[in-house]
């Protein structure tokens, strides 16, 4: 009789165990986490679906401008602009072609020799014009990459105030210190005429080859592309320009004492054979007044252009 009771007893507990879930809720709770993470968990994956194809938007963007950058090609007119002139094509071709004939008849006059002339006018027509185009351009670049964080600011701050992207580049336009505001006036000029705000940029971006402005047009196209955060994306920009800012001040302050060495090794020769001519002019003389004095201060100056050339591209530090 106690051992029915007892076997009763295991029985009515072992049913007990196997009820308990359901008789405690459990199994109604995990339905219910079932059907909370169910959606959840489809949510996240829609996320993540548009995360990819946000990706896949800003990367065609990229590739698409990478490939126009590659394909442009900066023209005459191009590199005056860049220099900030307004002269004309013409007007460069007449400028170089009489630097050619002046300086050709004066190494003329002087040397008495057709080839020599022939080379002075060669330089002077096609060499020296050239070099003062990039001259022009480099200083009129470094002042817009010194000026360029701030007008980036400029939007920001406007956007955060509601203002729309158009009126923000009409503010640079009409604030901003040269060269930079004649380069958003233009852009300001080139939506009135009807082209969007990211064609415009993009045209400034060609018209100054710097990469600020590559970031900045790329940035406005992807915005207009594929959506996003505009402020986001122009804070962490300006935040990127003036950490190549602060770089490119250390890189200048490090190299310095090197660019102090090369240029002190650069003027030695020149500086010594000045000394020499000085002294006695009859001993150095020999140099250009005999053939071989010439072929070999030809020979020196070549090697020391090469020299130079290489010193420069040791201490020049591109970021």
């Amino acid at each position: 009789m106690v051992v029915t009771y007892g076997l009763g007893l295991v029985a009515l507990a072992c049913v007990l165990f196997v009820l308990s879930p359901y008789l405690s809720g459990d199994i109604k709770a995990e339905k219910r986490r079932v059907a909370v993470a169910t959606p959840r968990t489809k949510r996240s994956t829609d996320r993540v679906v548009d995360a990819a194809s946000r990706r896949k938007q800003v990367s065609d963007s990229l590739k698409e401008v990478e490939q126009r950058g590659k394909a442009r090609k900066a023209t005459l007119e191009i590199r005056i602009q860049q220099a900030g002139l307004d002269w004309s094509r013409q007007s460069y071709l007449v400028g170089s072609g009489i630097a050619a004939v002046v300086l050709g008849a004066l190494v003329y006059i002087v040397e008495d020799s057709i080839a020599i002339a022939a080379a002075a006018a060669l330089v002077a027509g096609f060499g020296l014009p050239s070099w003062i185009l990039n001259h022009l351009k480099k200083r009129r670049l470094a002042k817009i990459i010194n000026e360029f964080p701030n007008a980036v600011d400029v939007v920001i701050r406007g956007i955060k105030a509601g203002l729309p992207l158009g009126d923000c580049l009409r503010v640079i336009a009409s604030e901003a210190a040269e060269p930079l505001r004649s380069e958003f006036r233009r852009v300001v000029e080139a939506q009135t005429m009807g082209l969007s705000v990211g064609e415009a940029v993009e045209r400034m971006a060609e018209r100054v080859p710097i990469t600020e402005t590559n970031f900045f047009a790329i940035v406005i196209g992807i915005q207009q592309k594929a959506g996003g955060n505009l402020t986001e994306a122009l804070g962490n920009l300006s935040r990127v320009i003036r950490e190549r800012k602060k770089m490119k001040g250390k890189i200048k302050a490090v190299s310095s004492e090197a660019k102090a060495s090369a240029g002190i090794i650069g003027c030695l020769p020149f500086v010594v054979g000045t000394l020499v001519w000085v002294v006695s002019p009859d001993y150095i003389s020999l140099l250009w007044t005999t053939s071989t004095g010439r072929m070999m201060m030809a020979a020196g100056l070549f090697w020391m252009s090469i020299g130079i050339f290489v010193m420069k591209k040791m201490i020049n530090f591109d970021i």
